[in-house]
C-alpha cells in the first residue's frame, strides 16, 4: 500500500469513526447515565462487531447483502426498530436513579450485533473492502494492516465519546439532583438516535 493510499485509508477512518452516528451517540449516554465503567462493554463490542463485519465483507458476503434488496431491508428495519427502542429508553430515564432502575445499557454482545444491523456499517465496510482490498494480489497483506487500524479507530471514537459522556455526569444530576439537566440530555440524545434512524432507513 502505497503512501496517497495509506492517507485516504486514514482520512475515511477518521471520518467514519469520529462523526456523530449510532455507536458513538449510544456511548455518549451510555456513559453520561450509567458511568464510564458501565458502557465499556459497549465501546468495546463495537470495534469487535464491525471487525467481524469488515471480515466477511471481504469474504464475499457484503456483495450478497446489496444482491438482495429483502436482505438489505431487512436489516436496516431492524437496526431502525433497535435504535427506536434505545431512544424510547432514553426519553423514560429522567434522573441517573432511573436509568440504572430501568436498566439503560446494552450489552457487550447486542453492542456486537447493532454492527450487523447498521447499514452504514455495511457500506464503509463495502468501501473499504472494494477500494483497498477487493482485486489486489497483496490482498491478505493489506487486510493484515487494515483490519487493526479500523479497529483501533472505533474504539478511540468510542471511548473518546463514552469519556466525554461520563465527564457531564455530576453535571447532568444537577446541583439539587432533579434530574432535569438529565432529562434534557437524555432527550437529546433521544432525538439524535431518531435522525440517526432516520437516516438509516432511507439510506
Amino acid at each position: 500500500m502505497n503512501s496517497a493510499e495509506f492517507t485516504a485509508l486514514m482520512g475515511l477512518a477518521t471520518a467514519a469513526s469520529f462523526t456523530p452516528g449510532p455507536n458513538t451517540t449510544v456511548s455518549t449516554a451510555l456513559a453520561a447515565n450509567l458511568g464510564l465503567k458501565r458502557s465499556l462493554p459497549f465501546v468495546l463490542a463495537v470495534p469487535l462487531g464491525w471487525g467481524l463485519l469488515l471480515s466477511i465483507c471481504a469474504g464475499g458476503v457484503g456483495a450478497l447483502v446489496l444482491a438482495l434488496p429483502a436482505l438489505r431491508l431487512g436489516i436496516q428495519s431492524l437496526g431502525v426498530a433497535y435504535l427506536l427502542w434505545l431512544a424510547y429508553k432514553l426519553v423514560r430515564s429522567a434522573t441517573l436513579a432511573q436509568a440504572d432502575a430501568a436498566q439503560l445499557k446494552v450489552t457487550f454482545w447486542q453492542g456486537v450485533m447493532l454492527q450487523f444491523l447498521n447499514i452504514k456499517a455495511w457500506m464503509l465496510a463495502l468501501t473499504v473492502v472494494a477500494g483497498w482490498v477487493a482485486g489486489r494480489v497483496d490482498a491478505m497483506e493489506r487486510f493484515a494492516l487494515i483490519l487493526p487500524l479500523m479497529l483501533a479507530f472505533g474504539l478511540a471514537s468510542n471511548l473518546t465519546y463514552a469519556l466525554m459522556g461520563s465527564m457531564l455526569r455530576d453535571w447532568l444530576s444537577g446541583p439539587d439532583n432533579s434530574g432535569l439537566r438529565l432529562r434534557w440530555f437524555n432527550r437529546f440524545m433521544a432525538v439524535v438516535l431518531l435522525v440517526t434512524a432516520a437516516w438509516m432507513a432511507t439510506f
